[in-house]
This record gives C-alpha cells, sequence and structure tokens, in this order.
C-alpha cells in the first residue's frame, strides 16, 4: 500500500517496464518492487529492496531497466520512508559505479576513458558487425542467435557492459542536482552515503567540491567527515590541499586519516602536486594509521578495509611507500573479495613451512600471529576456505576452526558453513 510517499511514483507505470529487461529477464516486476520500497510493510520492503537490487544490478551488471528506476530511486533517496532511504542511496551508488570501479582507489573514476571505450561499442558501431556475421552465416541454429541480438542491438542496446553501466552512471549524474540536498539531512547515514556517491563523479566537480568542504566544516559525525574528504582527493585538485591540512590534526584518528589519503591521492593523480612538507605529514599519518588497529567506524571505501586502503595508497606514491608502514597493513585482513590479499600476505610473512610439529602460537613473531589471529577471528569464514590451500602448504590449520584452537580462542561451527 502507498501512503503519503505516492507521489515519488508519479510516472511510475508510463513506463515499458515489460519491454525492458533485467538480470531475471522481464522487468515488469519493478513497478511492485518500487511501490514495496515506499509501503509501510518492513518486511515486504526489505524483500523488494533485495529482489530489486539483485535484478537491475547483479553482480555488478546493469541492464535496460537500470537506468529507468534511477530517477524513481532518487525521489526515494530524497523523501521516501526513513527505513528506504538508506538502501536507495547505496543502490544508486552501485548502478552508478560497481566494485571493480571503485577498485581504482587512487586516481577515482576515469570518466573521459569510460566514456570512450563505451562508444566505440555503442549500438550504432556494433550493429553492422552482427549484419555482417548475419549475412555470412549458414547454420540455421546460428543465424536464430545472430537475429536475435542483431534485433536487440538495432533497439538501441549493448553487449558491451561498459556501455550498459555508462548508462546506469549517467542516469545517476543527471539525479545528482536533486540528491545535493542530501549533504544536510538529518541523518548521518544517509549524509555518508550522498558524500560517498560524489566521490565518482569528476565531471561536477567544480559544484560538489565545495559542497563537501562546507559539509566537512560543519559536521559532527566523523564518518561523513571521513568520507566527505577522501571524495575531495578523489574528485579535487592540489587546489584543495590547504582545505585538507587542518584536518590532519583531527581529534579522531579516522578524519586524520582521511585527510592524509585525500592528500596523497591529491599528488597522485594530478599534474600540480602537493607541497611537499604537507604531503610528508600526510605519509607520516598513514604510517601512524598502519601500525595501529582500524577505528571502530570506517568509511566505505575499499570496501571498508582499512588496513588495505592504507597499504594501496601508500603503494601509489612515486617516492616509494614506508616499507614499515606496509608491514604493519600486511597481516591485518578485513576484507578480502577474491583472497588475493590474504595470499599475499601468507606468502611474505610465511615464505616457508612451519615446522612439525607446529610451534606453539605465542612463540611466532608478531607479524605472523595478528595474520592468523584476524584469519581466526574473521566474521567472513570464506576468506579462510579461499586459501585453504596455502594454510596447508606453510603447515598451518587450513580451516577457521582449526586457526581457532591454534591461537587459543573457541570453535564455532562458522566455518562448516
Amino acid at each position: 500500500m502507498i501512503d503519503e510517499h505516492h507521489d515519488l511514483l508519479a510516472g511510475l507505470d508510463d513506463v515499458d517496464w515489460a519491454g525492458l529487461s533485467h538480470a531475471h529477464g522481464s522487468a515488469e516486476d519493478v513497478p511492485g518492487r518500487m511501490r514495496a520500497l515506499c509501503g509501510t510493510d518492513d518486511q515486504a520492503r526489505q524483500e523488494a529492496f533485495h529482489s530489486l537490487s539483485n535484478s537491475i544490478f547483479h553482480q555488478g551488471s546493469r541492464y535496460q531497466a537500470s537506468a529507468h528506476a534511477v530517477p524513481f530511486l532518487a525521489r526515494i533517496a530524497v523523501a521516501g520512508p526513513p527505513a528506504a532511504r538508506e538502501d536507495t542511496g547505496w543502490l544508486l551508488t552501485r548502478l552508478a559505479v560497481d566494485w571493480h570501479d571503485e577498485y581504482d582507489l587512487t586516481t577515482g573514476i576515469n570518466t573521459a576513458g569510460w566514456r570512450a571505450a563505451a562508444a566505440e561499442h555503442s549500438p550504432e558501431k556494433v550493429l553492422p558487425w552482427y549484419e555482417e556475421q548475419l549475412a555470412a552465416a549458414t547454420d540455421e541454429d546460428r543465424r536464430t542467435m545472430l537475429r536475435e541480438i542483431r534485433d536487440w542491438v538495432a533497439a538501441g542496446n549493448s553487449p558491451d557492459a561498459r556501455w550498459s553501466a555508462l548508462r546506469g552512471y549517467d542516469a545517476v549524474l543527471a539525479e545528482l542536482p536533486g540528491l545535493l540536498v542530501l549533504l544536510d539531512d538529518a541523518d548521518p547515514r544517509i549524509r555518508t552515503r550522498i558524500a560517498y556517491l560524489l566521490a565518482w563523479f569528476p565531471e561536477v566537480a567544480a559544484t560538489t567540491l565545495p559542497l563537501l568542504l562546507a559539509r566537512t566544516a560543519r559536521e559532527d559525525d566523523p564518518v561523513v567527515t571521513a568520507t566527505a574528504l577522501v571524495a575531495v582527493g578523489l574528485i579535487g585538485t592540489a587546489a584543495q590541499a590547504a582545505d585538507l591540512a587542518p584536518y590532519l590534526d583531527a581529534d579522531e584518528p579516522l578524519v586524520r586519516w582521511a585527510a592524509a589519503t585525500a592528500l596523497v591521492r591529491l599528488t597522485n593523480h594530478r599534474q600540480d602536486a602537493v607541497e611537499p612538507r604537507l604531503l610528508d605529514r600526510a605519509v607520516a599519518e598513514l604510517t601512524t594509521a598502519a601500525d595501529n588497529p582500524a577505528p571502530t567506524r570506517v568509511t566505505d571505501y575499499n570496501e571498508g578495509d582499512f588496513h588495505g586502503h592504507i597499504e594501496r595508497t601508500l603503494r601509489s606514491l612515486p617516492t616509494g611507500a614506508p616499507q614499515a608502514a606496509l608491514a604493519a597493513c600486511l597481516p591485518r585482513v578485513e576484507r578480502d573479495r577474491d583472497g588475493h590479499r590474504t595470499r599475499t600476505a601468507l606468502d611474505k610473512l610465511f615464505p616457508t613451512p612451519l615446522p612439525d610439529p607446529l610451534p606453539a602460537y605465542a612463540d611466532l613473531p608478531v607479524r605472523q600471529r595478528q595474520l592468523l589471529g584476524a584469519l581466526a577471528e574473521h566474521h567472513h569464514p570464506w576468506i579462510v576456505r579461499w586459501v585453504s590451500g596455502t594454510l596447508a602448504e606453510r603447515g598451518l590449520p587450513d580451516s577457521q576452526d582449526g586457526l581457532r584452537a591454534y591461537v587459543g580462542l573457541p570453535g564455532t561451527d562458522r566455518a562448516a558453513r
């Protein structure tokens, strides 16, 4: 049922959703999901959100229906039910940039390169190729397949993921003017969402940079402040260095980290370099942060992997990264999408197998203990499963329960799930 939020979905039924597609086929279910997002049944709202996000943004892909959904999602993010607004803000970010885009942490989004690549695979560019293939094909099954793809391309679609993703990005870009009011929202989670979203739109930096800096000047939530500061580093120039410098003296470690990260990024991806003395202060702050536990609350950048973020930022320094800081980051595994970072840490910290029988955990060097302790207590047990072979090769327990027993923690059945 739609209550006072009915006007947010004005025009929803004017879209030919049945004629559009998403990850699971026809997008005719999208209007119902949108209405449930604005309804009063919280369980139905959560189910609708998960169904909608898994269909118009599925494993990083965007579809025909994705861009058409953006205007309605933007309205919900601004004025929808409180329970739906943060989720909707997250989905808008996902429709603009996926996880792979965000991995380019030292330079932000290269929209110029993205647009050039997408243009080379636009429907107009690829349609002649399908026409040629269809004309040359003699096998009837192949002709049928090519004809279906040709007709789909002729209708204004491209099989290239960069092209379809850019349509989602541009749809969100078109809604940014109306979303900027969220920087002054009463809910810090909403302010965080919009600050994070703005980090991926360098084309409108002239408008958003002053707003992000103004937000940090009056912000009292460290996560909002840190998110906005890193965004400034991603879309700004060395001209913003003076605005960032005072935050190196902030009381909150997360805010100091964000200012330092932003200053390093301004150095790395802009021709006008940050003043060396200020850059040295930023590197010193990141070095200190590397040797300390992650703050209780972190930003969404790099999926919240605080030490992984520091490591990647320091490695981008043109003058070389402080090796002690990299070593401090190495054993602190907080996020690891494919296990690569954990395997790297194991390779560096355990270059040869441990003797049999295993030495006592307490007798291991501190970095080795930190890594094994992090894996034993990790809230994503599949990371241990991904690197179980590497653990076994080093003579270490190859399950999370085995690691927990080795480091002296009680067992858990999570590793079996």
